[in-house]
């Protein structure tokens, strides 16, 4: 690109954000009311989204098999979340801000998850949170972390009795325009699961067996991608079983079922020993004869929702008994 297109294209973003220096927020946004902003800091970005799926990096950054760059841990999460980006203020450093932040998180009874800085949070680690969702209500939020330095990240989690809170904070300093610390603040708020609550009991599993060949079951749990049953399914295991033992003619496909998200190799995998962790678990824990269930996994085949949507996917990952 010409020398003086590139300079007369930086000029005209240090007059955007000279907008921003002076005090004033972006229009329409706000604090989230839940932990203040750091003191002398303007709301340069603001995005709330009332349902939407969030990948909250709780490792550093790595490349996977295909050279993407993916955390090396992660906790896939779905609710309401607000997205605030705060520009400065002039000279203070990124571990002040990040201090100040971290004891107003604890003091607030949030339990921190991963923290890293710099090296430690991997190379590009900023692209994890800033690359394909930026936030570009302004004219400046889109190029805030164009070239971040002196990097610090948190991941933190709050539980409560009605719901569950994540939080992801980065904090750079914005080295190629404003050379001030840029601060993204995210929250995602999720409803608390209703543990030991049963989603369909015995007879609505055996009515919807009886009228259709198949019912759906939502009260089984694992780990993301993972096939380790969660202690929140074992009244739902327990429910398959007095099923079981009521009709004891009855034999069951277990069929495991996933979302899109992922290729598919992966997800026919997953999906099957998902449906063998269910079987072993039956035949294991409750004495089901093992002749009378057989495990298959569907993947992403056979979806009730559109894998377009957080909620779409969240009603494709399921468990299904097909009378065998």
């Amino acid at each position: 690109m010409n020398r003086n297109i590139v300079l007369a294209i930086m000029v005209l973003f240090l007059l955007f954000a000279s907008e921003n220096s002076q005090g004033q927020d972006t229009p329409d946004s706000s604090d989230h009311p839940m932990i203040t902003r750091y003191a002398g800091s303007v709301i340069d970005g603001y995005e709330v989204l009332e349902f939407d799926e969030f990948v909250l990096p709780v490792g550093p950054a790595i490349r996977d098999g295909e050279g993407n760059r993916v955390p090396s841990e992660k906790k896939v999460l779905e609710g309401k979340i607000t997205r605030i980006l705060y520009r400065g203020p002039e000279g203070r450093t990124t571990l002040e801000i990040f201090r100040n932040y971290r004891s107003a998180l604890e003091g607030a009874d949030f339990q921190l998850l991963y923290t890293c800085s710099n090296r430690e949070c991997g190379r590009l680690f900023h692209w994890l949170l800033y690359k394909e969702k930026k936030i570009t209500t302004t004219k400046t939020s889109g190029q805030a972390f164009d070239m971040p330095k002196d990097i610090r990240y948190l991941a933190a989690k709050k539980t409560t009795a009605d719901a569950v809170t994540h939080v992801s904070l980065f904090i750079a300093i914005d080295a190629i325009w404003t050379k001030k610390p840029v601060t993204l603040f995210e929250i995602i708020e999720s409803k608390a699961m209703d543990t030991g609550m049963v989603t369909v009991n015995a007879d609505a599993m055996a009515e919807g067996i009886q009228a259709t060949g198949h019912v759906a079951i939502y009260g089984i749990y694992f780990d993301i991608n993972s096939a380790k049953l969660k202690q929140e399914s074992d009244s739902t295991l327990e429910e398959i079983y007095r099923l079981l033992k009521a009709r004891p003619s009855l034999s069951l496909l277990v069929v495991g079922h996933t979302d899109s998200q992922g290729g598919y190799n992966h997800n026919m995998d997953l999906s099957h020993r998902r449906a063998v962790a269910v079987v072993k678990a039956l035949v294991d824990r409750f004495g089901v004869n093992p002749k009378r269930l057989t495990p298959a996994g569907v993947g992403y085949l056979s979806p009730v929702a559109s894998n377009d949507t957080a909620e779409g996917r969240s009603k494709n990952r399921r468990v299904e008994l097909v009378k065998h």
